[in-house]
């Protein structure tokens, strides 16, 4: 598929990697407004394709008093308002069959979970809405058998699937990036790189996450040097108090510096 067949997406051939950003979810209006401004002003200067992110709902939660949202409804008017008011696509990720339809009237791409990317019924529903559909690599997956996924994508009549992978489990609390899987997965779709999921640990004893941003541009670096065809990227201005995954998202004062130093990598191994 082509980065020119997602509504308002801008600077599709400037032979940049395209970036999906924003919050882990949808806190509340001012808050995803705020971080939406301030990414598109860092990449319309970078001149990088960008999709706003951001979970209408969290359903995969490590304790039953865990944030789940703000209600379906009214985080979904919030990715609408945002696409509106800046003109940019949206994603959202989704986890029941009866999401896709749902969230396919408000936003651009959706997202399936890592842990639900073996779901065909959840799989060929997000496929049957025509969206994009954004495949999380499960933790316990192989690259290899992400083709499978894709062509569940396929074989639902939508040519427009993306993977992303966000690590794979290392031992009970930790995830790993192999790289090795970055050119696997290419020859099965466009690939993304999830750089803040990618160093979260999981299955903390207190029942929250864990994380290591201070390794996101390790990380982020590496995936543009084997090259990746897009970046994926949690931000918040206040990462201590985030509802959800504060520990492993990158604050949102960082992100120009990151993504200058990333463009300029890109640009060095395009020439290369």
């Amino acid at each position: 598929m082509a980065l020119t067949d997602i509504p308002n997406i801008k600077y599709a051939n400037s032979n940049n990697f395209f970036l999906l950003a924003g919050p882990c979810a949808i806190e509340g209006e001012d808050m995803a407004m705020r971080i939406a401004e301030k990414a598109i002003t860092i990449t319309d200067k970078l001149e990088i394709p960008y999709v706003f992110k951001g979970s209408f709902k969290k359903a995969n939660r490590s304790r039953i008093d865990s944030f789940t949202g703000i209600g379906d409804e009214k985080a979904l008017k919030i990715l609408r308002k945002v696409s509106e008011t800046f003109h940019i696509p949206t994603v959202t990720d989704i986890h029941e069959v009866a999401d896709a339809e749902k969230a396919a009237q408000y936003v651009d791409v959706l997202q399936i979970p890592a842990f639900l990317v073996r779901q065909t019924d959840l799989v060929v529903a997000a496929a049957k809405t025509g969206k994009v559909v954004n495949l999380k690599k499960g933790q316990f997956m192989s690259p290899e058998a992400m083709q499978h996924a894709v062509k569940k994508v396929h074989d639902a009549g939508n040519q427009q699937a993306w993977i992303t992978d966000r690590g794979t489990m290392f031992g009970y609390q930790d995830m790993i990036v192999d790289f090795r899987g970055i050119p696997t997965m290419r020859q099965y779709a466009p690939t993304v790189l999830d750089v803040t999921h990618s160093l979260q640990q999981p299955n903390q004893s207190s029942g929250v996450t864990g994380g290591r941003p201070d390794m996101i541009e390790t990380i982020a670096r590496a995936g543009v040097v084997n090259h990746v065809d897009g970046l994926f990227i949690e931000t918040h201005f206040d990462p201590a108090n985030a509802k959800s995954d504060g520990a492993n998202m990158l604050h949102l004062d960082y992100l120009e510096g990151l993504l200058s130093n990333l463009v300029a990598i890109r640009k060095t191994i395009t020439n290369l």
